[in-house]
């Protein structure tokens, strides 16, 4: 789990990483995010918000963690969102999650 968070963490710091609701399905709906991870503890609707997006416009996305933990991840106090804008670091996070 910490090598998610660590991948994260990068993709924040090189600026490519998009939180919160709001921020996650502009970055969808303009086709700059390449993967989306959904905490476990958000809102239903939330989460058929973000899904629905993702399909339409073909983006991958996992459910992974708490809003707690992906927010900390990323400088945050809590997010329950996050989009990876660039397809090198979202192929890292994938990587990584695929090892738990």
């Amino acid at each position: 789990m910490d090598k998610v968070y660590k991948a994260l963490g990068l993709a924040k710091r090189a600026g490519k990483v998009k939180s919160g609701e709001k921020n996650c399905k502009d970055a969808i709906i303009s086709g700059m995010a390449y993967l989306v991870i959904l905490a476990e503890d958000i809102s239903k609707n939330t989460h058929k918000n973000i899904t629905d997006s993702c399909k339409y416009y073909n983006v991958e996305y996992v459910t992974f963690g708490n809003m707690l933990n992906l927010g900390h991840a990323i400088g945050n106090d809590f997010n329950a969102c996050v989009a990876v804008c660039d397809e090198g670091l979202a192929g890292l996070v994938k990587k990584n999650l695929l090892q738990i």
